[in-house]
């Protein structure tokens, strides 16, 4: 302890004159001397305070800033993400779905009960998936046949009137004010207005203007639009004109034609040529071509 003492007066020169010469008459004195020596050229460095101060500003701007999400704002998150999921699965399911041929065209499809549905040239089906099985309910505009998958009471709704059925296989048109249905196989019910008819296998029904025009027995398997011929039974030539047009998705004008004849024959419905020939010497028209997607049928007598 106490050389440490004389050391320390020797290095800040407080010793007195006596107190040096003995301490220089130590053996270690020349080992304090280049101590003394050595450490007086050591530096310290200046302390710069601002440049400190500008080096750790600059440090916290280039530090990523990230933001706590509280948990309010994901209980928000998770209830639109319910609510959107939810609106989707409603919509998906309680929405009505269609079906649709365009003029031209014919449409196959399945029911969700796997019960088939051929759609005729210019018809429309709408009907709802959820709970199909239990209300197996469709709109019809147009012309459809149908092969009926066994289960509960199977409805086609028209403007016209309405068909029920368990499991069978029909035709139903309704065009206009005409409303026809055919059987095929098992048995259907036809409701027109207050009128209620059931037909069998091979039976037919139609109604005009709310009248009952013809019950006659079918002999064909499924309806001739299906193999590309249009059918017609007592239907006038305003009807079959309007049908073909549908058929060839073209304009079929009538000039000078008034005629209140009803035919009842096939015409085909993939052969145009054939087709406006079959009705021209029915009906004693000549035909005009005005453009591939129109025309114009007349009297023959008409033209002289």
């Amino acid at each position: 302890m106490e050389e440490n003492y004389k050391l320390a007066k020797w290095l800040n020169d407080e010793m007195t004159d006596k107190e040096l010469l003995e301490f220089q008459s130590e053996s270690d004195y020349h080992l304090y001397q280049k101590i003394k020596l050595y450490s007086s050229e050591l530096e310290v460095p200046d302390f710069n305070l601002q440049k400190l101060f500008s080096k750790v500003m600059d440090a916290k701007k280039e530090r990523p800033r990230v933001i706590a999400l509280q948990p309010n704002w994901l209980m928000r998150i998770a209830a639109i993400l319910v609510i959107g999921l939810g609106l989707l699965f409603t919509y998906n399911t309680f929405s009505s779905s269609s079906e649709i041929a365009e003029n031209g065209e014919k449409t196959a499809f399945l029911l969700p009960d796997n019960s088939e549905v051929v759609l005729n040239s210019g018809s429309k089906i709408e009907y709802k998936k959820w709970n199909w099985g239990s209300n197996r309910n469709l709109n019809l505009s147009g012309e459809a046949y149908f092969k009926v998958a066994k289960g509960k009471k199977f409805q086609v709704i028209t403007d016209i009137g309405k068909v029920t059925v368990l499991g069978t296989q029909f035709d139903v048109k309704a065009r206009e004010n005409r409303f026809d249905v055919t059987c095929y196989e098992g048995r259907v019910k036809v409701n027109h207005k207050h009128r209620e008819i059931i037909i069998t296998k091979g039976e037919s029904v139609a109604f005009e203007n709310g009248k009952l025009i013809y019950n006659i027995p079918e002999i064909a398997t499924k309806p001739e639009w299906t193999n590309d011929e249009a059918t017609f039974n007592h239907e006038s030539l305003n009807q079959i004109i309007k049908e073909l047009s549908r058929q060839y998705s073209i304009e079929i004008e009538l000039k000078n034609a008034e005629n209140n004849q009803f035919f009842t024959g096939t015409i085909p419905t993939n052969n145009l040529k054939g087709a406006i020939q079959i009705l021209s010497s029915s009906y004693h028209l000549k035909s005009k071509k005005i453009s591939d997607k129109k025309i114009i049928l007349e009297l023959v007598d008409a033209q002289k």
